[in-house]
């Protein structure tokens, strides 16, 4: 990409940031090597990690340089040397490059998990005083968004990290074939009795009227799994009478649940070996599959939606509430409103230009060209006042560029932050898509249909390396039963499978993990950021 090409963007922004560069460039830095770039007119230099997702075209390069990582340099305060990280397995490569003192300056990562581990060890750099002393643009963020200190300040009273606010957004949602609700004459399923009929229905009813028996009712893959578990949910510990207690009912109640799908085969029984629900996801846009659990953001759901429709021109799609279960009825699980994305690693010889490339990645100008793109070129103004992709190539350009706005906060663009405004709704397919998000934020964006867990998983506490050794270690030795109940038919029940499971936890010591928690949660429970506060950010 020309230098001249890379100028041109969204108006007043270029002029204002350019002359933000020349300034802050010449920023003294806190090493004598920094110092002396400067003085010969070379911008400070930091290394940051990106996430490698696989998704860089060939022709964009790759996620270490491209038209972004050159815009980022060119534009910025200082210069950033990229270093991939693998998305799948972004824990165990951090904490290799830790181990060997090869770790960059800056750290992405959504984990709080891992944050807690980093702190733990004194591998990160508290940042309060580097925010009073060198911050204008972050600055303002804490002041407008207080939260954002909260959920970053760690058991010393420091903030380790620095975060966007999100806003209430969905995240997974219950899709229906409900062209074929209309054929078999079915309501749209209210509590998940109904579900199990409409289920059994959809694969026994010849619904798409080839007149074979080749439709599957529902998945139970990936993200159809965990939205069962939602509507049941299981999801460990739960408050009841005002405690935080972990709850075997509700794990059984969904195994039992499953494994009558299981058995009468109206979901697919291969779905243990797919892990990451692409053959459910091909099931679906093949129109072979009654209901899906899907996401809502992003142009690869969309691109979902229209092979579906490219496939079955005439099928008709709706978001639906969960049904109902014993336990209530709760939502799927949303996009954390308030998040930690960003930490510094104790060893980065130059805070300060740090602290300046945050404060550029994080101003809203930054985000919205590392989000749209050049006006003219990849975005034009919609109908709705929010920016809408010029077309489906020039998006391409951006598809992979997420990663590197991970410290814009969607909330400072009002409702152009949320990503159904940015389709185009003179395309058809794409206003359907958008009418679909819509009433997904409709069911799932209440707090009388709650997220079943206590709050966002990255809110929840960091236990001590013991509970979490001892959580980690049984955990997986308990999904294995409740796998093999449902798959076993008679010879290993729902009942058998719990039985087991609490002697298992019991045995490797979860009372400690459970007593943890629980105590937590009472010391907690009134300044934490637990489920019905995450609904202020809507």
């Amino acid at each position: 990409m020309t230098r001249t090409r890379v100028m041109k963007w969204m108006h007043a922004g270029s002029a204002v940031l350019l002359a933000a560069t020349a300034v802050l460039a010449g920023c003294a830095s806190s090493t004598d090597d920094a110092k002396g770039k400067e003085s010969s007119g070379k911008k400070p230099e930091i290394s940051a990690t990106v996430y490698d997702r696989g998704l860089v075209p060939q022709e964009e390069g790759t996620i270490e340089k491209n038209r972004w990582t050159e815009w980022i340099n060119t534009n910025g305060p200082v210069n950033v040397k990229f270093m991939a990280i693998p998305r799948n397995d972004a824990a165990a490569k951090l904490t290799t490059l830790f181990a060997s003192g090869s770790a960059p300056d800056l750290i992405f990562d959504f984990s709080n998990v891992f944050r807690g581990q980093l702190y733990a060890q004194k591998q990160i750099k508290p940042v309060d005083d580097l925010i009073a002393k060198y911050s204008t643009t972050y600055k303002g963020l804490l002041e407008k968004y207080p939260v954002l200190k909260e959920v970053s300040t760690m058991p010393d009273g420091k903030m380790y990290g620095f975060g966007v606010i999100n806003g209430l957004q969905t995240n997974h949602a219950l899709f229906i074939r409900a062209d074929w609700l209309k054929k078999l004459k079915l309501d749209t399923p209210q509590t998940t009795d109904d579900l199990y009929k409409v289920v059994k229905a959809f694969a026994e009813q010849d619904p798409d009227g080839n007149g074979k028996k080749d439709t599957y009712g529902a998945s139970l893959a990936f993200i159809s799994n965990q939205i069962i578990n939602a509507m049941f949910q299981n999801v460990r510990w739960v408050i009841e009478d005002g405690k935080l207690i972990h709850d075997w009912e509700r794990a059984r109640a969904a195994v039992v649940f499953k494994k009558r799908l299981y058995d009468e085969g109206i979901v697919d029984k291969d779905y243990l070996t797919d892990k990451s629900g692409q053959k459910a996801q091909q099931d679906w846009v093949n129109g072979k599959l009654g209901m899906w659990g899907g996401q809502t953001t992003g142009a690869a759901w969309l691109q979902i939606y229209e092979s579906l429709k490219k496939n079955n021109p005439n099928a008709e799609v709706a978001v639906i509430p969960l049904p109902k279960s014993p336990y209530g009825q709760f939502s799927p699980t949303i996009n954390n409103p308030v998040q930690v994305t960003a930490v510094i690693n104790t060893e980065a010889k130059n805070p300060e230009a740090i602290m300046k490339y945050i404060d550029f990645i994080s101003s809203e100008a930054t985000g919205k060209t590392l989000k749209y793109g050049m006006e003219g070129t990849h975005f034009k103004q919609g109908s709705n006042g929010c920016p809408v992709f010029v077309d489906k190539e020039k998006e391409k350009q951006l598809s992979y560029a997420g990663d590197f706005r991970m410290l814009f906060s969607p909330a400072l663009e009002g409702k152009c932050g949320k990503y159904e405004e940015t389709l185009n709704q003179d395309n058809p397919l794409e206003k359907e898509f958008y009418n679909l998000l819509k009433k997904a934020n409709e069911y799932y964006l209440s707090p009388e249909r709650p997220i079943a867990d206590i709050t966002h998983g990255e809110h929840m506490p960091i236990a001590p390396d013991d509970i979490q050794l001892i959580d980690t270690t049984i955990k997986k030795q308990i999904e294995d039963l409740w796998i093999k109940a449902i798959v076993s038919g008679a010879a290993y029940t729902p009942d058998q499978a719990v039985t087991e499971a609490k002697a298992l936890w019991d045995k490797a010591g979860g009372k400690q993990v459970d007593e943890w928690y629980a105590k937590w949660y009472a010391d907690n429970k009134d300044k934490a950021l637990l489920r019905d506060k995450l609904y202020q950010f809507k």
